[in-house]
């Protein structure tokens, strides 16, 4: 299911070489840590949340509300885990641009890797991609996309989206736990402060356009560009969602003889066919919603959702010799343990669990005792 979107501010550039090594390290070592506390299937739900993935990025140093936490935070946890992936049983494959093309042959070497067959893994990636670019028609062109994996098959999907217009980017979330379809609300929780009027495909009520416009795309290709021709000259308000404007029928025969030829059986088939974007989806929901009157949703299920951070000096400017013992400290905790002494992953596990408030006067001498042997 997707559990959560960010909604953050477009912001360009790279993070400086000096915080990005930082951020590798940093991030291999929480992500072991809470591996050996918890298990990958575990780290999976963490990612998977907007929330405590938006808090990942604060404790590694980057931008609180910048865009470029997605990239960075994830190009980290994928450099900091090369070469351990086997050890720990959680894979990363992907990235921004032309990486992210490069998913499906990464998850197949790391399927070789483990014994593990790939297929299932490699469509599931496409799925949660194509549901978030042709499913979801929010605005936001996908330019990122990152998979991670376990070796029992659980995955979880950090993926973004840009609008060069107004200027922000929509983070979305996946995990597939307990995942039930991928084109009927495949959301469990959606965040962001603006409502618009996207095409929901994916919708609950969309369900009886998704079953008509499957059915058309098995339909003559003459007589689907016949009837978009006709829908062109009618006199639509300038508010409808949907429009006609930007929909060409000579350019949709190619796709619509293809979807003719293969006949798929669903939706999901559907929207999974190479080549089927979001203008085929579109024009096969207007035909839906103004011939058969199938109306589709245009719910956007969003509010807003992120925390805090630091590169660009709020709260305050990355101390590098504080992030350098934070880093110290757990790879001591985590290779400690491994021998049988627990005590350091003790006390940091105590940590999230204080006993006493910050207004005690004996709280610093409390909290300096929690440490000890730190």
């Amino acid at each position: 299911m997707r559990v959560g979107i960010a909604h953050l501010p477009l912001h360009y550039g790279k993070a400086p070489r000096w915080l990005f090594e930082c951020m590798r390290k940093l991030a291999r070592e929480i992500t072991i840590f809470m591996v050996e506390e918890f298990g990958p299937e575990e780290m999976l739900k963490k990612l998977s949340d907007p929330f405590w993935f938006q808090a990942f990025g604060c404790v590694l140093g980057f931008d609180w509300h910048s865009s470029g936490v997605t990239t960075t935070v994830c190009g980290a946890l994928k450099e900091g885990l090369r070469g351990l992936e086997r050890d720990i049983g959680l894979f990363v494959a992907g990235g921004k641009g032309r990486t992210s093309r490069k998913t499906p042959s990464e998850i197949g070497s790391f399927g070789e890797l483990i014994s593990v067959d790939p297929s299932k893994l490699i469509y599931a990636s496409r799925m949660a991609a194509k549901v978030d670019s042709a499913g979801l028609q929010d605005g936001f062109q996908l330019y990122h996309h990152c998979f991670v994996f376990t070796k029992r098959g659980s995955w979880a999907v950090i993926q973004q989206g840009m609008n060069e217009v107004t200027r922000y980017a929509r983070r979305y979330h996946w995990l597939s736990d307990e995942l039930g379809s991928f084109v009927c609300e495949p959301h469990l929780a959606i965040c962001c402060d603006e409502r618009k009027r996207p095409l929901n495909m994916v919708a609950e009520e969309s369900e009886e356009t998704r079953k008509v416009a499957t059915e058309l795309s098995c339909e003559r290709p003459d007589r689907l560009l016949l009837t978009l021709k006709k829908l062109q000259r009618l006199d639509m308000p300038g508010s409808h969602p949907i429009g006609t404007h930007d929909l060409h029928p000579d350019s949709l025969r190619r796709i619509f003889l293809k979807t003719y030829e293969r006949q798929p059986g669903s939706f999901e088939k559907l929207l999974g066919m190479e080549g089927v974007g979001p203008k085929t989806i579109r024009a096969l929901a207007l035909i839906s919603d103004l011939v058969y009157g199938t109306a589709p949703s245009f719910r956007d299920p969003v509010k807003y959702s992120f925390a805090h951070g630091g590169k660009d000096g709020y709260p305050y400017p990355v101390d590098r010799e504080l992030y350098d013992k934070s880093i110290d400290i757990l790879r001591k905790a985590v290779s400690h343990a491994k021998v049988g002494q627990r005590e350091k992953m003790e006390a940091i596990k105590r940590l999230s669990h204080p006993t006493w408030t910050p207004a005690s006067p004996m709280a610093g001498k409390l909290g300096r005792e929690g440490l000890k042997g730190v």
